[in-house]
């Protein structure tokens, strides 16, 4: 017990504010790491690499020289092998680090009062698109920029309007299969192609849409208004989770918080209000899945 207590007095000696923030930084990075796989398939690839480490750990205990031998020559390639099973989530960690939030914040966003505006827009257009079954797929460009997925559309650079949405997802439409994308205020571009997320367990049967607004929001921080062509129903899709059964009260505060002038340091910063981040994620823990 003596050596043990002396050896922790030198320790805690010889520590210095460096080793602190070292250790905090470590911890800061590992634990953004965790929130970035969180309910994402990466959790069961690392289960997976880790259970291949710890057979070629035994080998060398228990001197197993085959699988010794295979795991000391194949280290690289498993290296490369979990960069490329990782892509999706290194990209998407990439692009939260180089994302421009509290530069943007400096520079200003569009007043609330637009905002609400074109919620407003995109609701009523939403609510029709409902009525008579046509299908849509409204994007919200956030801090994460979605010009790559614009250029695959027809760019339109116009107002943001109910009539316009409506017309552009009429069935017969050149643009109705496609997804519009809205940067802030502006209809940016339609008929735009987004990524497909793979069948997710847990959320059931989805369609063409569904996993399109769900693949885009795992790879980036859009918000995204799906009108079902079967059923009528309006989901939004938002961090890689889909929520559906929401009214429209519900789907006005959903989109309210998290695209309003504060929506960026709300969602990540320090200095975020705390009543807004509680309000969305009450609304978010009574939704139904």
């Amino acid at each position: 017990m003596s050596d043990f207590l002396r050896n922790a007095h030198f320790f805690l000696q010889n520590i210095s504010w460096r080793d602190i923030l070292d250790v905090l930084v470590v911890a800061f990075l590992l634990y953004q790491l965790l929130k970035l796989i969180r309910g994402t398939q990466a959790v069961q690839l690392l289960l997976g690499l880790a259970v291949i480490f710890v057979v070629g750990w035994l080998s060398q205990l228990l001197q197993l020289r085959l699988l010794e031998f295979i795991f000391t020559n194949g280290t690289q390639a498993i290296v490369i092998a979990a960069i490329v099973l990782f892509q999706p989530e290194l990209r998407r960690a990439l692009e939260q680090v180089g994302r421009l939030g509290p530069v943007r914040s400096l520079m200003g966003r569009h007043p609330e009062a637009a905002v609400e505006h074109t919620v407003d827009e995109v609701l009523r257009a939403a609510q029709s698109l409902s009525e008579r079954r046509s299908g849509a797929l409204i994007v919200f460009e956030r801090e994460t920029g979605l010009e790559n997925l614009a250029a695959t559309g027809v760019k339109i650079g116009g107002e943001v309007t109910a009539e316009v949405l409506a017309t552009i997802f009429y069935p017969g439409s050149p643009l109705h299969d496609g997804a519009v994308i809205i940067r802030d205020t502006l209809l940016v571009a339609a008929g735009c192609v987004l990524p497909l997320a793979e069948t997710l367990p847990g959320v059931g049967r989805m369609g063409t849409r569904h996993r399109a607004a769900l693949g885009l929001t795992l790879q980036s921080d859009a918000l995204v208004l799906i009108v079902s062509e079967e059923t009528g129903l309006i989901s939004i899709a938002l961090d890689g989770r889909l929520h559906r059964g929401l009214d429209q009260a519900a789907q006005r505060a959903m989109l309210q918080l998290s695209l309003g002038p504060t929506a960026g340091s709300a969602r990540r910063g320090v200095l975020r209000p705390l009543t807004r981040v509680t309000t969305l994620r009450t609304l978010v823990r009574r939704t139904p899945q």
